[in-house]
């Protein structure tokens, strides 16, 4: 059995996102379609004896009890009922509370490198129906490719999407999604789309709109910031927050974004990425 091994867990942005209605439990259901980009965090497992799972290093701001790679071990572990623990070193690369999917992505890539570890031998589709317990954006990052995702984002349609380098603006805000979620002014009742009309769209960085972006620009004076600094620097690029932010992006080309990079404010951070079209740890057909 391997004893130890190292995981990437890629960022994703939201290419748009339609808030459609919300269920009895108070859940929003939504449309939109993820992208994965090669912004990532890594991660290294350690297989161990004793049935204990432990956090070595990880964001300095979650408890080891809060965080997600330690939640996602113990579910594994506790429906696996397996009598294996693990060390958990995780660097985070993806900031937080930007609305990227990094601790959903870490999640992700802790419940399959641990199946593979532990020797577990859960098939995809558990292990997404177990991601769903720990956030709704993690059997996205479980199913490991692009897809055009429904209900609570855990109805996904793998789809596939032209090559693209991906400017990105994290204003050094923390939205938390709640904040968001629980906003009277946010819209649910978006009317519904179909992944045809999205792939026939003549231009797919234009299509849609993320509605929460309407709610961060108020709460959050940032990310207005940020959407308009990009607005005036690349006027044609329809720049957009992704997820509940706050980070904001804009599909640009390669040169541009990185002309852009250099004349980024000090007060914000700036990633050029590239948008992947498979997770980049492991084999999503599998």
């Amino acid at each position: 059995m391997t004893k130890k091994m190292h995981v990437l867990a890629p960022a994703k942005i939201n290419r748009f996102l339609h808030i459609t209605g919300q269920r009895p439990d108070g859940y929003h259901l939504l449309q939109t379609v993820f992208q994965l980009i090669n912004l990532c965090d890594e991660i290294s497992l350690s297989c161990t004896n004793n049935g204990e799972i432990t956090r070595i290093n990880g964001a300095q701001s979650v408890l080891a009890d809060d965080d997600l790679v330690v939640k996602a071990a113990k579910l594994l572990q506790k429906t696996t009922k397996t009598q294996l623990g693990c060390e958990i070193s995780l660097t985070k690369n993806i900031p937080m509370g930007a609305g990227l999917g990094g601790g959903s992505s870490d999640a992700a890539s802790v419940l399959w490198g641990l199946n593979e570890l532990w020797g577990t031998g859960l098939n995809r589709a558990k292990l997404m129906e177990l991601g769903l317990e720990l956030g709704a954006d993690v059997p996205f990052f479980l199913l490991g490719q692009n897809a055009f995702a429904e209900g609570v984002g855990e109805l996904l349609s793998p789809i596939n999407l032209p090559q693209s380098t991906v400017f990105i603006i994290y204003p050094q805000v923390n939205i938390p999604t709640v904040d968001i979620f629980k906003s009277p002014d946010l819209t649910r009742n978006h009317p519904t789309v179909t992944i045809s009309d999205f792939i026939g769209s003549p231009n797919l960085e234009q299509f849609g709109c993320n509605d929460c972006e309407k709610v961060a620009v108020q709460k959050y004076q940032a990310v207005a910031d940020a959407i308009e600094w990009l607005s005036q620097k690349a006027p044609s690029s329809s720049p957009r927050m992704s997820g509940s932010g706050s980070s904001v992006f804009a599909i640009l080309d390669q040169d541009t974004a990185n002309q852009l990079l250099k004349q980024l404010p000090n007060q914000w951070l700036g990633f050029v990425a590239e948008g992947l079209n498979k997770h980049p740890s492991y084999n999503p057909s599998s």
